[in-house]
């Protein structure tokens, strides 16, 4: 099927809005942006007091993006009015133009998480929600089929993380969830939660994490306050997350993983499903694959190639699980060896 894109009005529209969005981050600072080196990497923070107390709120990692908009702080907080508006005014191009907007379920959540800072703190949107997210990051054209469709929010984050970052969440994720009107589902483990789901069934939230070890057991991920499930593999699919527009309102700004590693990464979890209670989802992890794979074998055939690449000389569990999904995908296959 010839993939469809989007015109460049809808490219520039999203676009902007996610330098908008961006931009907004740092533009309710509080005190006096300073960094933070915690072993190879240097971090950034709104320093500031409340009271007695001395907060250091984590902005993001060091990045020169990140010191050009630090730098124009002052300038893009006076904006910040005019931005609002402006970001109302580009969601309304969006939707004229037919991109896939979220569901309102899904958006209160997602909105509630951002602003208690999930995102700035390393959570990564993944699943079927950051895959409706590439239609902005790739331009292509999606659509509303079944391998766009769902209600699920996953999230996922890394442990340590919380030793570098030193920060939390505030309010705490149990009050987020509570204002809500989200209940922890049960897990084997007593006094772990991982899902949350709303009173009326719908919207579940499930929190990940990756496994560096043998087993796959609910860890803690004590800047989200929240415990995780951990999965092998999971690294791979975080690791270096981008920030785009999550389509509801007036844009959310989210982390999702880089669209090479995603499409990656649906090869490998296709194959774990395969077999077991979740064999559909797998027919579902692989369409999302070939679309993606399609796409960025016409847009970003380097950083594709790449991430197929790293992910086959990972192990050789990691290149059993590949190849065994693309024996049933020949089409995609053949993308990854041109």
């Amino acid at each position: 099927m010839p993939i469809s894109y989007h015109s460049p009005i809808g490219v520039s529209a999203w676009t902007d809005l996610r330098r908008s969005l961006i931009d907004g981050a740092v533009s309710e600072l509080r005190g006096v942006p300073r960094s933070k080196r915690a072993g190879t990497k240097t971090y950034w923070y709104d320093h500031f007091r409340v009271g007695n107390k001395t907060i250091d709120r984590y902005i993001g990692e060091d990045t020169p993006e990140l010191r050009s908009r630090l730098d124009r702080q002052t300038e893009i907080a006076a904006a910040a009015k005019q931005a609002d508006r402006e970001r109302a005014r580009l969601m309304r191009v969006l939707r004229a133009e037919g991109y896939l907007f979220a569901d309102v379920g899904s958006g209160q959540v997602v909105s509630a998480m951002a602003k208690a800072g999930v995102f700035r703190l390393g959570g990564t949107i993944v699943g079927t929600h950051a895959f409706r997210c590439y239609e902005g990051e790739l331009g292509a054209r999606i659509g509303f089929d079944q391998s766009a469709t769902t209600d699920d929010v996953d999230i996922a984050s890394f442990e340590r993380l919380s030793l570098a970052l030193a920060d939390t969440v505030e309010p705490p994720l149990t009050e987020v969830f509570t204002e809500l009107r989200f209940e922890p589902l049960p897990t084997l483990e007593s006094g772990k939660t991982w899902r949350w789901q709303r009173s009326n069934r719908q919207t579940p939230v499930e929190f990940l994490t990756p496994s560096f070890e043998e087993d796959e057991v609910i860890r803690d991920l004590p800047e989200l306050g929240i415990n995780a499930q951990s999965l092998h593999f999971l690294n791979y699919l975080i690791a270096d997350p981008i920030r785009v527009p999550f389509m509801y309102r007036s844009g959310v700004l989210v982390q999702i993983p880089r669209p090479e590693r995603f499409a990656i990464h649906k090869l490998i979890v296709a194959d774990r499903r395969q077999d077991g209670p979740d064999a559909l989802k797998a027919q579902k992890d692989r369409a999302q694959a070939a679309f993606l794979i399609a796409v960025l074998s016409e847009t970003r055939p380097d950083d594709l190639i790449e991430a197929y690449n790293t992910a086959l000389g990972s192990g050789p569990a990691w290149k059993k699980r590949i190849l065994a999904s693309l024996e049933r995908m020949p089409a995609t296959a053949e993308f990854l060896q041109s």
